[in-house]
């Protein structure tokens, strides 16, 4: 494509010469490369490189690191989401600087070949991941290849981000780890590479003012900033679901226009970062980043898109400095190029492509929970085999396609294949294994989780035995015996007075009459134990709804205390899904205990999983159990900490073997009350 004088960069400093824009790597999860191939202005038809720009790769590091230490452990790093939008910046600034200086060389915008360039990128260790995780994971844990179809098609489509949306998925539930959850952002930088090189055409074309580009540009980051606080607004509130507008491309580029209109302004004026800003500014920037990666919470009403806002612009002055330092390098960029973060900096894409994957596999295969011993050797299982898998991948898939082209590195490996080396042999018959179990992995996926079966089982297995109860019930009416119900109280008998008046069901052991005394309320962890429970007492009564939490146990107990099945015996299992996050839970659990009262025995279970809140969950509930009588703790969490491998792979529910315990605990517990 032609662009006329007036669209050239060179004018839209306002003085009819083509400035230099800075040349680098388009990176970000999306490229960790080296320095991309750059035209000078008036540089001919060779290409030259561009000079590095100083700091990047170091940037990088630090953002990669924060996204993969967000997934291992968000109870750390809450912020550490907060890394993409810092690659988004990074992106938009470089892959414009490569457009502007293809125009400003060339007066040319060869889109076919930019698209290509980007495919070179992107697409072999995308494959790489695709077709080695897949099978991998329906080995280790069939439950993490569920919905995989969806999945890749959204990975081979560049539309994750999307799909996940119209699946209703959720990207900050830790129990529901999809093994290729993280492509979404790939999914924002590729649509953006789709479209950005048109609208910059056309913006060069039809705005001849410098200054109303960048305008321009702006208005549209901030019209994807309040996209997202509009959508997201009446939900407002701890505990909502922002996948959408996290997801969304119209609510989530605004990072990638911010840093597109810092280079528009850069081919105007020149960096804005100079002399003392350039020394001061920068590592105020980083620290505030830190900060944020360690303080915001992705459940917090001023993340979206407050916080996410706020690490961009951060970003922008890191991004600024860095392109400063090519003229007048500072301490501070030169901190940035620490070897270490070089190395990491450069194989950034990899790493953030390999590490979720990674750690969803050795999740699984080690069952352990965050803090314990087992939990620290998976985690360093998963950082070593991370940094592994994405040093190969940048040596020997990235770099050959990068500097020979698809054609190129596939003729390559193919004379290497026909000479008698057996490692290109091997590498080949590997592939086409992988090929194939790819294609078995994905048609042989399970339809519902391990989770979602023990669930559905609980719920089925509750529902039979309360519709057994009210049988008997009805068929003792009909007989005109007109007494208790087993249903009712699991005593038959008169109650004993109650020491607050009125009466309640007389007090046997957690197990007598076959749990008939026992009354459970709870979530989908109930349900799931469910099974096991009324194995062992056929005639307890197990209401274990999924979703629900401490504000749905105030109805669930004032129903049954209304309707006469709230018995001597009562456990409770609520906070799975949120702990204490939603405003009014911990006063709802402790009226829930009040209308119990002082003359049931009681048994709270905690929580286990990986989410942040889990801790202070857990610290609340036995708050909220304190200076109660009648009241115990299941100590579910350090049970199942001390015996890894209770629990599905969501960390969550327990398995087969995990019901067991949970069941013994629930028994030792209230044996502890009587």
């Amino acid at each position: 494509m032609v662009l006329t004088d007036d669209a050239r960069p060179g004018l839209v400093a306002g003085t009819g010469t083509v400035p230099a824009a800075p040349a680098a790597n388009p990176a970000g999860p999306s490229n960790p490369a080296n320095p991309e191939t750059l035209r000078r202005p008036g540089a001919g038809p060779a290409a030259a490189h561009g000079p590095r720009i100083p700091g990047l790769d170091g940037l990088r590091a630090v953002a990669v690191v924060a996204v993969v230490a967000f997934h291992l452990a968000p109870a750390w790093v809450p912020g550490g989401f907060l890394g993409v939008d810092v690659f988004f910046v990074v992106s938009g600034f470089l892959i414009t600087t490569l457009l502007l200086r293809e125009v400003a060389g060339t007066s040319w915008i060869r889109l076919p070949r930019f698209w290509v360039r980007r495919a070179r990128r992107l697409l072999p260790a995308l494959a790489l991941v695709l077709v080695t995780s897949i099978p991998v994971a329906r080995l280790v844990e069939p439950d993490l290849t569920v919905g995989i179809g969806r999945q890749l098609l959204g990975a081979v489509t560049f539309s994750t981000n999307w799909v996940e949306i119209a699946a209703g998925t959720d990207y900050f539930d830790e129990a529901q780890p999809e093994l290729l959850r993280i492509l979404w952002s790939l999914a924002i930088e590729e649509q953006f590479y789709l479209a950005w090189p048109v609208l910059l055409v056309l913006l060069l074309i039809t705005v001849r003012s410098a200054a109303w580009r960048v305008r321009i540009v702006v208005a549209g980051a901030l019209l994807s900033a309040a996209a997202m606080a509009l959508l997201l607004m009446p939900a407002y509130g701890t505990g909502v679901d922002p996948t959408r507008v996290y997801y969304g491309t119209d609510t989530h580029a605004f990072g990638l226009l911010l840093g597109a209109a810092v280079t528009l302004r850069w081919a105007k004026a020149g960096p804005a970062l100079r002399g003392a800003r350039a020394r001061v500014l920068p590592p105020l920037a980083l620290a505030g980043l830190v900060a944020l990666f360690l303080l915001l919470r992705s459940d917090s009403p001023l993340t979206y898109p407050l916080g996410l806002l706020a690490a961009s612009l951060l970003a922008l002055v890191l991004v600024q400095a860095c392109g400063a330092a090519r003229a007048e390098p500072t301490w501070f960029t030169a901190a940035l190029e620490a070897p270490a973060l070089r190395w990491v900096g450069e194989r950034s894409y990899g790493i953030y492509l390999w590490h979720w994957p990674v750690a969803c596999v050795v999740t699984a295969a080690v069952g352990a929970q965050p803090g314990t011993a087992w939990w620290g050797v998976g985690t360093g299982l998963t950082v070593a085999l991370t940094a592994v898998l994405a040093a190969a991948s940048y040596r020997w898939v990235e770099t050959p396609v990068r500097r020979l082209g698809f054609r190129g590195a596939f003729r390559a490996l193919l004379g290497a294949v026909r000479t008698a080396a057996v490692v290109p042999k091997a590498a080949v018959v590997v592939a086409v294994l992988a090929l194939v179990g790819t294609g078995a992995a994905v048609t042989s996926a399970p339809g519902r989780t391990a989770t979602e079966l023990a669930i559905a089982a609980g719920v089925q297995a509750a529902a039979g035995q309360a519709a057994a109860g009210q049988a008997a019930a009805a068929a003792q009416a009909a007989a005109g015996r007109g007494t208790a119900t087993p249903a009712a109280d699991g005593a038959g008998e008169p109650a004993p007075a109650s020491r607050t008046g009125g009466s309640v069901p007389e007090s046997l052991p957690f197990g007598a009459r076959e749990g008939a005394q026992v009354s459970a309320f709870g979530d989908s962890v109930l349900a799931a134990a469910a099974p096991a429970i009324l194995a062992r007492y056929p005639r307890a009564q197990v209401e274990g709804v999924v979703s629900t939490d401490w504000l749905d146990a105030e109805r669930m107990i004032r129903t049954a205390k209304r309707e006469g099945r709230l018995r001597q015996t009562v456990l409770l299992n609520f906070g799975t899904n949120a702990g204490f996050q939603l405003e009014g839970s911990a006063d709802a659990a402790r009226h829930v205990l009040d209308m119990i009262g002082p003359d049931r025995r009681v048994v709270l279970v905690n929580s286990v999983g990986i989410s942040y809140w889990v801790p202070d969950a857990n610290k609340t509930l036995d708050q909220v159990a304190a200076g109660r009588e009648n009241v115990a703790v299941a100590d579910w969490h350090t049970l199942v900490d001390e015996h890894p491998g209770l629990l599905h792979a969501d960390a969550t529910h327990p398995n087969l073997e995990g019901v067991e315990a949970y069941t013994d605990l629930v028994e030792e517990s209230f044996a502890a009350l009587e």
